[in-house]
């Protein structure tokens, strides 16, 4: 990637090897390994420790999905053979216990915490003033090294009278203590499927609008289907292939207008919430981005090779400001590059691999998925078989009543290499960890197969697909020379 250092003097001496800039998931793991290393390094944040995972997204989002999963569960009593459960609960207390779950986890990603691991912890906004030079709190820190991890903020789509009617993100939310009586949710994607049927099951009459005719479009289409089909069961009035036009305040009452992207057909939805969740947008701007010119792409990421260099090589840059994936687990993985290649790159540098990156949308039931789909597939070329099992066939999830679902493996043609794994089901994120690790080891179906799993469990399933895979794959001429052969022992 092209320099453009020549704009700059660098100064003789540096005050760190690095500068992490940003204390969510990308900036705690680089400034982790920089300091386990024994690198001086400084992690500055002008928010919070942990960024927006432990107090806006993944961390209170999954207490919250928890609550209004057991309420829920009282509304299925007699599948159980329960005459009647009853749950009293308040919902400001409901959304109490998600404060309170982040604050049990703060410490992990805590000053203290990090400062005893030799990280000098700074608040306050980071300005890059050059290549080597951050400027925060009025001082100018030098640094050999930077590594960018700013993140995202919630995407506000420019939709007239949105500031008329108020609306929540996935950043504010939380906020809520009053529940509200109609929950307008704008997408179908992973945070606006998560939200829109914990609110549901925490009582809130939910009505979801995308643009898509199902939700979780994304996700392989079976998956989508029945998603969309089981939230619809619930009660949540799905509003597909619609977009918003407007927002406006009539006679006190707030309503969004939707439009149908076929018919144009319009729709009114009177809501007293209203919640965007169309997606996040990078934080590519401020910060000295532009006085630098720091590259972006068309999506307004910040450019990157893969080394996760921008177009000066000794700035870096992981998590959501570069993409492709706008996942923790995704922003941690890429800090690990963004380290090692900042710091010992003059030796060797390693290249970052995107091939094997796990996703789960946290649902009930959840969807998970790795690699390539019947979709993707399909759109890159890439010739596939499927391998398919369904969840009610499997013990464990008869004996709990849990059978929506199942497990879809894509494979090379007459091989049982994996190119990709959808599962759709209770713990789907946990027992997909098999196939992450047999993809990233290069392990096939017949490794799976013959691997002894605990019955009766979930992940029982991954065994049955691999069965599955095998029945497909019988090898006729053997089993008609082995047929031939007990007769004959027979005689």
């Amino acid at each position: 990637m092209e320099s453009t250092e020549q704009k700059f003097t660098e100064p003789k001496k540096f005050d760190y090897n690095i500068i992490a800039i940003g204390a969510g998931a990308g900036g705690l793991v680089t400034s982790y390994i920089a300091a386990a290393v024994n690198a001086k390094v400084a992690l500055i944040e002008k928010s919070k420790m942990g960024g927006d995972c432990l107090n806006y997204g993944c961390v209170p989002s999954k207490a919250l999905i928890k609550s209004a999963k057991i309420v829920h569960s009282a509304t299925k009593a007699k599948k159980f053979g329960l005459k009647s459960i009853s749950v009293d609960f308040d919902f400001a207390e409901v959304m109490q216990r998600v404060q309170r779950v982040i604050k049990t986890i703060e410490p992990h990603d805590s000053v203290e915490r990090y400062t005893e691991l030799g990280v000098d912890c700074i608040q306050g906004e980071a300005i890059i003033k050059s290549p080597w030079e951050v400027e925060v709190n009025g001082k100018i820190l030098t640094t050999k090294n930077i590594v960018i991890a700013t993140g995202a903020a919630p995407f506000v789509p420019n939709i007239p009278g949105l500031d008329d009617v108020g609306y929540y993100t996935s950043d504010n939310i939380w906020e809520i203590r009053e529940r509200p009586k109609r929950l307008a949710v704008l997408g179908g994607g992973p945070i606006g499927c998560e939200l829109a049927q914990a609110f549901s099951r925490l009582g809130c009459e939910v009505t979801q609008i995308d643009r898509s005719t199902n939700i979780l479009s994304r996700e392989d289409a079976p998956a989508s289907e029945l998603m969309t089909k089981l939230f619809k069961e619930e009660g949540i009035n799905i509003l597909g292939e619609n977009n918003a036009k407007e927002c406006k305040l009539v006679n006190g009452k707030k309503i969004i207008v939707c439009e149908n992207k076929h018919t144009g057909e319009k729709t009114e939805v009177e809501f007293d919430a209203l919640l965007l969740a169309v997606g996040r947008a990078a934080r590519s701007t401020g910060s000295g981005f532009e006085e630098l010119g720091i590259k972006l792409t068309d999506r307004k990421t910040v450019e990157a090779n893969e080394f996760l260099q921008t177009n000066y090589p000794n700035i870096f840059v992981c998590g959501d400001i570069v993409g492709p994936y706008q996942f923790t687990h995704f922003a941690a993985y890429q800090a690990w590059f963004c380290a090692v290649n900042a710091l010992f790159g003059k030796f060797k540098k390693f290249k970052v691999d995107y091939s094997i990156v796990p996703r789960c949308t946290y649902t009930d039931p959840e969807v998970a998925s790795v690699g390539l789909n019947e979709k993707t597939a399909k759109d890159k070329g890439v010739p596939y078989e499927t391998s398919y099992y369904p969840l009610d066939d499997l013990d464990r999830a008869i004996a709990e009543d849990e059978t929506e679902g199942y497990v879809k493996v894509l494979t090379v043609p007459k091989k049982d290499k994996i190119l990709g794994v959808t599962i759709v089901g209770q713990h789907a994120g946990e027992y997909l960890s098999e196939f992450v690790t047999a993809m990233k080891y290069n392990l096939g179906l017949n490794k799976i197969m013959s691997t002894i799993h605990a019955y009766p469990t979930f992940s029982e399933a991954n065994k049955y697909v691999a069965g599955v895979w095998k029945n497909n794959h019988k090898p006729e001429l053997v089993l008609k020379l082995l047929k031939k052969y007990h007769t004959w022992m027979r005689s």
